[in-house]
C-alpha cells in the first residue's frame, strides 16, 4: 500500500489558551464549579502545558460553553460532514484523482455520532460514485486513524479496490462536558477541532503531488481491556463525558514501545533506524513519557507532533495526518519512518513507512 494523497482541514477560528481561560471565567460555568476546578483550568491555561491554540467549531468562546445534548449534536451534524469532505478533498487534489477513481472510502470519529454514517455525508459532498464502498469505524478514539488505514490496506489487498479514501475527523467541541473532575476538566483544556485524509493506492499514482513515495511496509496492534477505565468515553445525561487518568502517558509510552519493537523486530530493525517519529502527542506529559521509553531526543525527534499539538491542540484521531504532513512539509529525510496511535480501550497501533 502507498500513501498518494495527504489532506487536512480544521475550523477557520482559532483560539489561544489564554482567551480559552477568559471565556471560562466569565461563563456561567464557572460559579458552577469549585474553587479547586477554578485552580485546575488555570494552571493547565496559564502555565506551558504544550498547547498555544486550538481551533474550534464556533463563532464566539462564549457558544463553547452551551452544554446540552442538542447543541452540541446539531455541532458535530454541522461541522463533521464538512471538515471531513474539505480534507477528503484535498488529498483527492494532491493524489491527482478525480472522486470517480475512489473505490472505497473509511471514516473515524468519537465525537459525535450520526445514522446514517459520517462515511454517506462523504460520499454527497465529494461525488463518489453511487457504488464506492463506504464505511465506518466509531469509538476507537484518538487510536483511530491507525485502524483506520489498516482497514484501507485490507481493501485494497483482498476487495478489489485500487484506491481508499481514509478520513479522521473529530469535532471535539461537540464533546463538550464540564464538571469538577480533574480529568474531564484537563480534557476540556486539550483538545481541538479537526479532520485528516490519505488516499491510498495499490499502486503509484502518477499524477500524485505529494513529492515523495510513502509506502507503508508492515504494522500491529495491541489491545488491553484490563485498561480500558483509564481512557474513555462515558454517557452521562445524554452527552459524552470524557474519563482521562493520571496513567495514561505510562500507558501510552508503554504500548508504544512494544509495538514499535515487534514491527521493527520483524524488519530486522532497531529504534536507531528510524529517521522520523510520526506519533499521536495527546498531551505535553504523553510526549516526555513517550521520549523517556524510546530513548528519543528530548525536544528534537517528537518535535513535529509537539509543534501540532502546541498550535492545534490534541485533534484525537486526525491528530497523525497533521504531523505526517509537517514532516513532508519540512523535507524530512527519506528512510525508514514510524507512524503510531493508541488511546481508548486502551490501544496502541504503530506501522513502519519507507519514504523515497
Amino acid at each position: 500500500m502507498r500513501i498518494t494523497g495527504l489532506g487536512s482541514a480544521t475550523p477557520p477560528a482559532r483560539y489561544t489558551k489564554a482567551e480559552c481561560l477568559v471565556a471560562f471565567e466569565r461563563s456561567a460555568w464557572f460559579a458552577r464549579l469549585d474553587a479547586r476546578a477554578h485552580m485546575i483550568a488555570r494552571t493547565v491555561l496559564q502555565r506551558d502545558n504544550g498547547i498555544e491554540a486550538r481551533r474550534l467549531a464556533v463563532d464566539s468562546l462564549d457558544e463553547v460553553f452551551n452544554i446540552d445534548p442538542n447543541t452540541l449534536a446539531t455541532r458535530f451534524l454541522s461541522h463533521a460532514p464538512r471538515l471531513a469532505a474539505q480534507a477528503g478533498e484535498r488529498a483527492l487534489s494532491q493524489a491527482g484523482l478525480e472522486p470517480a477513481q475512489i473505490d472505497a472510502v473509511v471514516v473515524s470519529t468519537c465525537t459525535g455520532y450520526l445514522c446514517p454514517g459520517l462515511s454517506g455525508y462523504v460520499v454527497e459532498r465529494l461525488g463518489l460514485r453511487p457504488d464506492v464502498q463506504a464505511l465506518d469505524l466509531v469509538g476507537q478514539g484518538c487510536a483511530a486513524a491507525l485502524p483506520n488505514l489498516m482497514l484501507g490496506q485490507a481493501l485494497l489487498a483482498g476487495a478489489g479496490c485500487a484506491h481508499v479514501l481514509s478520513i479522521c475527523v473529530e469535532v471535539s467541541s461537540a464533546a463538550m462536558y464540564l464538571d469538577n473532575d480533574p480529568g474531564v476538566l484537563i480534557s476540556a483544556c486539550l483538545f481541538g477541532d479537526g479532520a485528516g485524509a490519505a488516499v491510498l493506492s495499490r499502486q503509484p499514482c502518477p499524477s500524485s503531488s505529494l513529492g515523495r513515495s510513502i509506502l507503508w511496509k508492515d504494522s500491529t496492534s495491541l489491545i488491553a481491556p484490563g485498561e480500558r477505565g483509564a481512557l474513555m468515553f462515558e454517557q452521562r445525561d445524554g452527552m459524552l463525558r470524557n474519563i482521562l487518568s493520571r496513567a495514561v502517558p505510562a500507558l501510552a509510552a508503554d504500548y508504544a514501545q512494544r509495538v514499535l519493537l515487534t514491527v521493527l523486530g520483524r524488519a530486522g530493525l532497531s529504534p536507531a533506524d528510524v529517521g522520523t517519529w510520526i506519533m499521536h502527542a495527546g498531551g505535553r506529559d504523553v510526549l516526555q513519557a513517550l521520549e523517556q521509553r524510546l530513548g528519543l531526543t528530548p525536544g528534537d525527534e517528537l518535535r513535529y507532533s509537539a509543534a501540532v499539538l502546541r498550535e492545534y491542540g490534541n485533534m484525537s484521531s486526525a491528530f497523525v495526518y497533521f504531523v505526517l504532513e509537517a514532516a513532508l512539509a519540512d523535507g524530512a529525510a527519506p528512510g525508514w519512518w514510524w507512524l503510531s496511535s493508541f488511546g481508548a480501550g486502551f490501544s496502541c497501533h504503530g506501522a513502519l513507512l519507507e519514504l523515497q
